[in-house]
């Protein structure tokens, strides 16, 4: 029996670019919107057929966190695109830490309509494959679409895959494991028929209180007291999020460990998360009065990531410097979230509150081995403890819009990014709204 086949083929190039963006996220369908908007030509890839990765893909309400202290942690490109989604009628700006409740069509469409308006060519339902390299450089990535194997080559590729699947296709260095296990994977589901004009829900919709969890305590002790009694599968929790719409509310309380980057394990554990997700619909319904009437509308398209690559940049965000909100003189980007590291077995969750937002440098998008990539959201240089404050949406979109202008000022000058002026990039993104 044959262990493996050897395929060769020719593979037409149908686009040449200044940027390539790889994931439409927060981070990417910023980036992109970044990066076109400086007048260089841009292209977006992404695996489905919508944008707004983790938040529309994976349902993960609210996006987080945009002031923090009183005063605002997250402007530019971002903080646009949620006023412009609460205008639209499909986000909620809470006061006074900025966390946005939304409701998901709303989402991917304004972040579509925004990438267009900026001038973006989209490649939607089109699969990351690999990358051509030619000596530290990316040369072309492939992807996979119904028109079969195409290339698109760019002066400067930026990988927003949430998993660094660019990076890694590409040969970079990954941070190493810590001896720590991943976090735990999380299907989101939602459901409508919520009384949520309760004290409790009231209380539970709403996540706009700095330095407490936001998470149902009414509900989290019942069910830890019931857990044993109807067998409740592992939970975190939960977290009830509003969407806009009468009684309907996000809901976030399952956990399985799982490895994002391995498909047979990420099959296995999205199953079993899909299973929890109308198990625990029907215990909240059968036991909270709130959810008397309930019904479930959808589980999340695919399983919420939390953690899988990050790259080893030039330099590692740690937890001290986070902690204690070092200022890098490359400082770009912002976090204000708590460091929030979930665990897949038991219902605990180790969660720190800042005392000041913290920062990224720019150093902590790229890796010193090649010259003409850099990365964003997710796949950042941090160690594991600051990371778990970093992967939240508010910080990615940050990370995104530094990226794209970044990637502009290389492409502009035919330069790696390795020698974009640092103090040219931050006053680039300060003019564009950036708060840094």
């Amino acid at each position: 029996m044959k262990t493996s086949v050897k395929i060769t083929k020719e593979v037409p190039v149908i686009g040449h670019y200044d940027v390539v963006v790889c994931g439409g996220g927060p981070a990417g369908f910023i980036a992109a919107i970044a990066a076109a908007r400086e007048g260089v030509r841009t292209a977006l890839i992404e695996r489905y057929g919508f944008l707004g990765g983790m938040a529309t893909i994976g349902f993960v309400n609210p996006v987080s966190v945009f002031t923090y202290n009183n005063s605002k942690v997250v402007g530019g490109v971002a903080w646009e695109f949620v006023e412009r989604l609460q205008a639209m009628g499909g986000g909620f700006i809470e006061s006074p830490l900025g966390n946005v409740a939304f409701e998901q069509e709303h989402y991917k469409l304004l972040a579509q309509r925004m990438c267009i308006e900026a001038g973006v060519d989209l490649y939607l339902h089109s699969y990351l494959s690999g990358c051509v390299m030619d000596g530290d450089r990316i040369s072309e990535i492939l992807i996979e679409n119904k028109n079969g194997t195409e290339a698109i080559s760019s002066k400067i590729f930026i990988d927003c895959t949430g998993d660094a699947d660019l990076a890694y296709m590409a040969g970079v260095e990954m941070q190493p494991d810590e001896g720590k296990p991943l976090q735990p994977l999380s299907s989101y589901f939602i459901l409508g028929g919520v009384d949520i004009d309760t004290p409790m829900m009231q209380e539970a919709i709403r996540h706009n209180k700095q330095g407490e969890n936001c998470h149902c305590l009414p509900v989290r002790e019942k069910l830890l007291e019931m857990k044993e009694e109807l067998n409740i599968p592992e939970f975190g929790g939960p977290w009830f999020c509003r969407t806009g719409q009468p009684g309907v509310v996000t809901v976030n309380m399952s956990r399985t460990s799982g490895n994002a980057i391995d498909n047979r394990d990420y099959v296995k554990a999205e199953c079993i998360l899909r299973e929890d997700s109308f198990k625990m619909a029907r215990i909240l319904k059968e036991n909270f009065e709130e959810f008397r009437n309930s019904y479930l509308i959808a589980v999340s398209v695919q399983a919420g990531i939390r953690e899988t690559r990050r790259i080893k940049g030039i330099h590692t965000v740690t937890a001290d410097e986070y902690v204690n909100a070092f200022r890098y003189p490359d400082s770009i980007a912002r976090g204000a979230h708590p460091i929030d590291i979930h665990v897949a077995s038991g219902p605990a969750q180790n969660i720190t509150f800042l005392k000041t937002p913290a920062y990224v440098p720019y150093r902590a998008l790229m890796a010193p081995t090649h010259s003409n990539l850099l990365v964003a959201g997710r796949c950042l240089s941090a160690d594991k403890t600051a990371f778990a404050s970093l992967r939240v949406q508010a910080s990615c979109m940050d990370m995104g819009q530094a990226a794209g202008t970044a990637a502009a000022l290389a492409a502009g000058e035919n330069t790696s990014v390795q020698k974009v002026d640092a103090d040219a990039l931050i006053d680039r993104l300060r003019a564009h709204g950036s708060i840094i």
